[in-house]
Formats: structure tokens, C-alpha cells, sequence
């Protein structure tokens, strides 16, 4: 009788959320090594810039690479912080390396990281499949966007923005989070993630 009661009681414990050194690590790792993209990306936002300069707003389809670390860092460690966490020290490593923003890409990632942070913890940290890791990317898209809008394009018009925010989430949903959920998978598939619930 009680060993058939074990498994559901389990069912209702809440999720671990006291961070391992590993979980440390692991994050730091996968902040460290977007902060480096972040770096290489910008190079390839700067040289793609003419070619979306009749129609700005489609550069953001490419945006959601600024997201990933946020997504991949919250389905891997599934800790509380461990998304915002990510995103935040990926986004000081970039600063630290140079770029065209400054220091305004911390507050950039500060709130996209937030955006992604919201999602995991909304579902207790307890969902981790493929449609939280595309809301997981939206609502860091949001971030961006809430960011970006009264940063960069304040005095753009309604449409103009609309176009720039649409698209950032859109490119959160499909470049991060689907793209994170795919990348995860292939890293568990390796082997690398072994010690981790995902």
C-alpha cells in the first residue's frame, strides 16, 4: 500500500531548487559562451544592417540570438534564477568584450533575461517541454521589446514599432526557444547533460 502511494506522493514534491555547484558552473558556462556570441553577433548584425535598410524592422528576425542563453540556461538547470542568471552575465561578458551598444546591452539582457525567468517560474519550475520553451522565448522577445522601443525607436511611429516588436518576438519564439529546446535536446542526446533533469 505504500510503495503504491510512493510514486504520486513524489508527484507533489515541490521542484529542487537549492543550487548544486554544478548548476553554478553549467550556468556560468553557457553565459560565458553566448557572451562571446553576443560579441560575434553583433559583427553580423552590423555587416547584415544594409541589407534591411529599406525595411529596418525585418532585422529583428535575427534577435532571438540575443535570447538563447536565457532559454537553454532555464530548461537545463531548472532553477530558479538560473534563466535570468544567464542571460544577465551573458550580456556583461558581450560588454565586457566591446560592442556598438555599451553598457545599455546589461539592461538589455537584464530584461530579457526577467521576460524568460517569468515563464519557468510561472509553471513552478515543474514544465520544461517544447511550449514553455517557446513562451519561455516570446515573453524574453517582449523584454526586448519593452527595451528597445523607448531606447532606440522612441519617436518612430505606431507601425514602425508594432513591426519591431512583432518581430522580436516572434524570432524569441522561433530562434530561442524553439532553437534552444533543439540545442538542449542535442546536448542531452551527447551526453553532457548527464547529472541534470533535462
Amino acid at each position: 500500500m505504500t510503495d503504491r502511494a510512493a510514486p504520486y506522493g513524489r508527484a507533489f514534491e515541490p521542484p529542487e531548487t537549492r543550487w548544486r555547484t554544478r548548476d553554478i558552473v553549467v550556468t556560468a558556462v553557457i553565459a560565458v559562451a553566448f557572451g562571446v556570441v553576443f560579441w560575434a553577433w553583433d559583427t553580423v548584425w552590423n555587416v547584415l544592417a544594409p541589407l534591411f535598410a529599406v525595411a529596418k524592422p525585418l532585422e529583428y528576425v535575427i534577435s532571438g540570438v540575443w535570447l538563447m542563453p536565457a532559454v537553454i540556461a532555464g530548461l537545463i538547470v531548472r532553477k530558479p534564477g538560473a534563466a535570468l542568471f544567464a542571460e544577465l552575465v551573458a550580456a556583461i561578458v558581450s560588454a565586457l568584450l566591446g560592442n556598438v551598444w555599451g553598457l545599455d546591452v546589461v539592461l538589455s539582457g537584464f530584461v530579457q533575461g526577467v521576460g524568460a525567468e517569468l515563464v519557468f517560474a510561472f509553471v513552478l519550475y515543474r514544465s520544461f517541454g517544447l511550449p514553455i520553451a517557446l513562451l519561455a522565448g516570446a515573453v524574453a522577445g517582449i523584454g526586448e521589446a519593452l527595451h528597445d522601443l523607448p531606447v532606440y525607436y522612441p519617436s518612430n511611429g505606431v507601425a514602425f514599432q508594432a513591426a519591431v516588436a512583432g518581430l522580436e518576438i516572434l524570432s524569441g519564439l522561433v530562434v530561442a526557444g524553439y532553437g534552444g529546446w533543439l540545442l538542449v535536446g542535442a546536448l542531452r542526446r551527447s551526453g553532457v547533460l548527464e547529472g541534470f533533469p533535462s
